[in-house]
């Protein structure tokens, strides 16, 4: 699975039944409850990093990657447009490209 066929499901599952779901269930409770759990998810993986626990961090990537997902999905933010924003920053220092957005 890509993350495009991920996001295309997270998508699909916007007006699904909340009981049906577990993404239609964050969905339903509003974008600021999909940033809490990301945000969750991420300091769990930031955890598991620390720790050196090479499969607890792969296990708890792929819950910020799916919940990172979600959190666009609640906001309207196409997983397209932030590939784009990659793009256009590829070839670029991260040093150079930083100082660009102060």
């Amino acid at each position: 699975m890509t993350l495009d066929d991920l996001f295309a499901t997270i998508e699909a599952r916007k007006g699904a039944d909340p009981d049906s779901s577990w993404t239609a269930k964050l969905l339903a409770k509003g974008p600021e409850k999909c940033a809490e759990k990301f945000g969750e998810e991420a300091v769990e993986a930031i955890i598991e990093a620390v720790k050196d626990d090479k499969v607890a961090l792969t296990s708890e990537a792929a819950d910020v990657l799916y919940h990172l997902l979600v959190m666009l999905a609640a906001r309207d933010v196409a997983l397209g447009d932030v590939m784009a924003e990659l793009a256009r920053r590829q070839g670029t220092s991260g040093i150079a490209e930083k100082a660009a957005r102060e």
